[in-house]
């Protein structure tokens, strides 16, 4: 098959795949999507057995990664952390809507930033709309800003986000140097977000406080949050020591499965669901039909728009056009085209720059992130759903701002 028709043939494939992803429809999942796709591209010579073994081969440690901090995540739930996380922003807000904005926005960047976006979705989010509830307001901005923080405040660590994990092994920093760099760009983003938030519902946030019942004071998980404080620590001494990342994760994940297993508040099979194993089948499956389009020419295409250099004008741009690839193809197979024609061309900076694009821009559409779909599905879940227009005019505000605000601390960082 000559390039053309490949790349041909593995866009359809990679439009197909996207589009089950989003509609989700009932006779057939992401992962099967993403598997048959793949299959069959290898199948028509789109790509070699061997390609598609060098694509799950580099996206391999990665997902083992994400598998273990998703049981991290899950263990942290059972162990009440996202209750007490509750718990903390009733009482905290004291019936005041605009308080409890704050601690959301507090609570989601951290929860984010510390055991991914998904957590912020899947676990916060519910909690979110039964605090809400409990003081009697309306959890509108308080739901937004849990989309939007697991997208924007997800720059932060390499544990925030899949498309960070893919960012970190291209760009070759270490834990802390990662963090250190972002930790200002996320500030950024996060800020911007405060500031749109507070005026787009100010009718929301300044409605009358009503009277609440006290929460009891909340008591920390101390086992989880032990786990996670000392997961994070490996990561953050992983490079001094020589170890891989995902060997803390792993540690981090069997310290607080086991236990679990042992006194029979978790089961296999449940753990097994919570390591989603679709989602990670999904991933290799889109890896490698992604590989097949790259090496088909759309690394070629992709190198001729992509900037190369490190320079303010060029990360701007960079950060720009992931994020606009973002929204047209979802952030992840973005991520997966992006990431490696700027490693090669301009090493950490670009590299970094894609991924501002790549995880603040899709707080502008639904389909921008896996993230903001699976939020649709919780808003479903709670008899709820959000506005298109009201979407759209937010992600309209925060996004363009919080991109520029990033990427310049980003280059400020870069020379320092």
């Amino acid at each position: 098959m000559t390039d053309g028709l490949s790349l041909a043939a593995a866009l359809v494939v990679l439009a197909a795949t996207l589009a089950v992803a989003v509609t989700r429809p009932p006779y057939v999942s992401d992962a099967v999507a993403a598997v048959g796709g793949a299959v069959l591209l290898v199948a028509v010579g789109a790509i070699g057995l061997s390609g598609a073994g060098d694509a799950l081969r580099a996206l391999g440690p990665t997902v083992g990664f994400l598998a273990a901090m998703l049981l991290i995540a899950d263990g942290c739930r059972r162990e009440g952390l996202f209750d007490a996380m509750g718990a903390v922003m009733a009482g905290g807000s004291q019936g005041s809507p605009q308080r409890l904005l704050a601690f959301v926005f507090l609570i989601a960047a951290g929860i984010t930033a510390a055991l991914s976006l998904d957590a912020t979705i899947v676990l916060l989010t519910p909690v979110v709309f039964a605090t809400a509830a409990r003081i009697r307001t309306s959890a509108k901005p308080q739901v937004y800003a849990c989309a939007h923080l697991a997208n924007s405040a997800s720059l932060l660590l390499p544990v925030s986000n899949l498309t960070n994990l893919l960012a970190f092994h291209a760009s070759h920093l270490s834990f802390p140097r990662f963090a250190a760099l972002m930790v200002l760009p996320t500030i950024a983003a996060v800020a911007v977000e405060w500031v749109v938030f507070k005026r787009f519902f100010a009718a929301d946030l300044t409605r009358p406080r009503h009277a609440a019942a006290q929460p009891a004071r909340p008591e920390l998980p101390r086992f989880a949050v032990s786990v996670l404080v000392f997961t994070l620590a490996g990561f953050a001494l992983s490079s001094l020591v020589g170890i891989q990342p995902v060997w803390f994760a792993a540690a981090g994940a069997a310290a607080i499965t086991v236990p679990a297993l042992a006194r029979r508040t978790a089961t296999p099979v449940a753990l097994a669901r919570a390591a989603e194993p679709g989602f990670l089948i999904f991933v290799l499956g889109l890896g490698v039909i992604v590989q097949a389009a790259s090496a088909s020419g759309l690394d070629t295409a992709v190198h001729a728009v992509l900037p190369t250099g490190d320079s303010l004008p060029d990360l701007l741009a960079i950060a720009a056009i992931s994020a606009v690839f973002a929204n047209l193809v979802n952030n992840l197979p973005a991520t997966l085209m992006l990431i490696p024609v700027a490693a090669a061309a301009g090493g950490a900076g670009p590299v970094l720059a894609v991924l501002i694009g790549v995880n603040i821009g899709p707080n502008l559409t639904y389909v921008g992130s896996l993230a903001t779909l699976l939020w649709r599905r919780v808003l479903r879940a709670e008899d709820t759903d959000v506005e298109l227009g009201e979407f759209l005019r937010l992600g309209a505000l925060t996004v363009p701002a919080s991109l520029v605000a990033a990427t310049v601390l980003l280059w400020l960082a870069l020379k320092v």
